[in-house]
């Protein structure tokens, strides 16, 4: 007679103090990358007179408001000029750069790797250069401290990572997806209006966003084509707190505070997207 015996299964010991240093060094590490999104905070809510208090205030003892006063008072045509310049950008980039991405993946023109090539290169020209180059031509064209010009601009920043992006998603999407579409009468127009772009939402999503952010975050086109006009953005904005003999440093922060809230709330809801939009073409079926 024999006896059947069961496996026994060896169970590595749960090794608590591996989980909790690395817990903690995880915790330590958010804090310190956090830190200045919380002394930005306590600083817009400290009086004129306690800024420059040795040690400082490590919480807005005797907190004040004049920061975010000062926002409502002076600083909402800034962030509505921004705000117009954003969703310009945004506009323009993928009108501009999902036809581009669509065409590269898919319809494989004369050149196109030199194409992708250039489009990468187009990215690690400094920004400086380019405004330099935008004054000359707008002075010429009469385009200097206008909302146009700084869209176009900003759009120039963000078009070639987009191509990149959409040529990068488009390139998994089913040839077969598309020869339907042919055969049932679609042209190339057509497929990419009615299959490619709703297929590429996630990619639309992450453009989007990288494009809103770069425009609402620019500082050195605003500076060079839009310093005094009428129509600044809220980079500059901020900028005009900054004085030789003053700097209202809770009204800096206050600004800064509500100018970060857009992007903030826009990267949150839509962090799933850009997910899948970034890492698009990095793994092949």
């Amino acid at each position: 007679m024999t006896t059947a015996t069961t496996p026994r299964t060896h169970r590595r010991p749960h090794r608590a103090g591996t989980t909790w240093w690395k817990t903690a060094t995880g915790l330590l590490l958010t804090a310190v990358m956090l830190f200045p999104v919380y002394w930005m905070l306590n600083v817009s809510f400290t009086r004129d007179q306690d800024m420059r208090k040795s040690p400082p205030d490590w919480f807005p003892v005797h907190g004040t408001l004049d920061g975010y006063r000062a926002v409502l008072d002076q600083q909402l045509p800034y962030l509505a000029t921004s705000l117009v310049i954003g969703l310009g950008t945004v506009v323009l980039t993928v009108v501009l750069a999902a036809p581009a991405g669509y065409a590269l993946a898919k319809l494989r023109p004369r050149g196109a790797g030199v194409i992708g090539f250039l489009f990468l290169v187009a990215q690690m020209i400094p920004g400086i250069i380019m405004a330099m180059g935008f004054y000359a031509i707008y002075l010429s064209l009469g385009l200097l401290q206008s909302v146009p010009g700084l869209i176009v601009a900003d759009s120039t920043l963000a078009v070639p990572f987009a191509v990149l992006i959409f040529t990068a998603f488009m390139s998994g999407i089913p040839g077969e997806l598309l020869q339907a579409a042919q055969m049932d009468g679609a042209g190339a127009l057509r497929t990419f209006r009615s299959v490619v772009l709703p297929m590429s939402r996630n990619a639309v999503v992450t453009v989007s966003l990288f494009a809103f952010l770069w425009s609402w975050s620019d500082f050195v086109f605003a500076s060079t084509l839009a310093n005094g006009g009428d129509h600044e953005p809220i980079t500059l904005g901020i900028y005009q707190y900054i004085g030789n003999n003053n700097q209202e440093w809770n009204a800096i922060m206050a600004t800064a505070v509500v100018a970060s809230l857009p992007a903030t709330v826009i990267l949150v809801l839509a962090q799933r997207y850009v997910a899948a939009g970034v890492t698009a073409g990095a793994v092949k079926d």
